[in-house]
C-alpha cells in the first residue's frame, strides 16, 4: 500500500492517539463509578473519530461503517444497556474500589506502555508500508495492556467490565491502521457482540447485588452455595 498520505491526516490521527491514551488512563484511575464510564464513551468517540479520519485518508468505505457501528454500540448502547441492568452501580455517585493508589498505578500504567511499546517495535518496520500503523500499532497494543491491568487493578465488577470494553478499544484502535477490508457482515458481528456482553455482565452484576449487597468481587470466593 502507498504510504504517503495527508501529513494533516498524520497529525490529526497523532493528535487522537493521544487523546485515546489519556482517556484510557481515565478510566484506569477515575474514583467514581459514573467517571469511569465517561471516559470509555469519550475514548470510543475517539476511536471513532480515528476510523473517520482513517476512512478519508485510505479512501476505505468499510471504515465508515466501523465508525458508525463503533459510535452506534460503545457510546449509545453500552451506556443505556448498563443503565438498564446495572442502575445505580453505573449511574449512583459511588467509588470504586482499587488494589493500588492512583500515583502506583500511573506508575504501573508508565511500565506497561513502555513494555507495549518495545514489543511491538520489532514488527513496526514490517509495516512501513503501511500508513497510521506506527502509532495506532503500540497505541492499541497499550491500551490492551491497561484494560488487563484495569481489570486487576479494580475490586469492582463494573469498574473491572470497564477494563474488558478499553482491551476491546485497544484491539480496534490498533487493527484499523493494519485491516481496514474487513466486510461489513463482519464488522456487524464484531460490534454486536459489545453490548451482548454488556448486557450478560450487567445482569450478572445485577443478581449478585441482590444476592451479596456489593459488587465487590474480593470476597466473592467466599461465597457458597446454600
Amino acid at each position: 500500500m502507498d504510504a504517503t498520505v495527508s501529513p494533516i491526516a498524520l497529525s490529526l490521527d497523532g493528535s487522537i492517539a493521544a487523546l485515546f491514551v489519556v482517556l484510557g488512563l481515565g478510566v484506569m484511575v477515575s474514583r467514581q463509578m459514573l467517571g469511569t464510564l465517561r471516559f470509555f464513551m469519550w475514548q470510543s468517540v475517539a476511536l471513532t473519530a480515528s476510523a473517520l479520519v482513517l476512512a478519508d485518508a485510505l479512501q476505505a468505505i468499510n471504515l465508515l461503517w466501523v465508525a458508525l457501528i463503533t459510535f452506534s454500540t460503545k457510546v449509545i448502547a453500552v451506556p443505556l444497556v448498563l443503565r438498564w441492568a446495572a442502575g445505580e452501580e453505573i449511574y449512583g455517585r459511588r467509588e470504586v474500589d482499587q488494589a493500588l493508589s492512583i500515583s502506583a498505578s500511573v506508575l504501573v500504567a508508565a511500565t506497561l506502555a513502555l513494555v507495549g511499546w518495545f514489543a511491538v517495535a520489532p514488527v513496526l518496520p514490517i509495516l512501513h508500508g503501511t500508513p497510521f500503523a506506527q502509532l495506532n500499532l503500540p497505541t492499541g497494543l497499550i491500551m490492551v495492556l491497561w484494560g488487563a491491568f484495569t481489570v486487576a487493578l479494580r475490586r469492582e465488577s463494573v469498574a473491572q467490565l470497564m477494563g474488558l470494553l478499553i482491551m476491546e478499544n485497544g484491539a480496534f484502535f490498533g487493527s484499523i491502521a493494519i485491516v481496514h477490508n474487513l466486510t461489513v457482515i463482519a464488522e456487524i458481528a464484531a460490534a454486536v457482540d459489545v453490548p451482548i456482553v454488556a448486557l450478560v455482565i450487567g445482569l450478572l452484576i445485577r443478581s449478585i447485588r441482590r444476592v451479596t449487597g456489593t459488587t465487590r468481587v474480593g470476597g466473592m470466593d467466599t461465597l457458597h452455595e446454600r
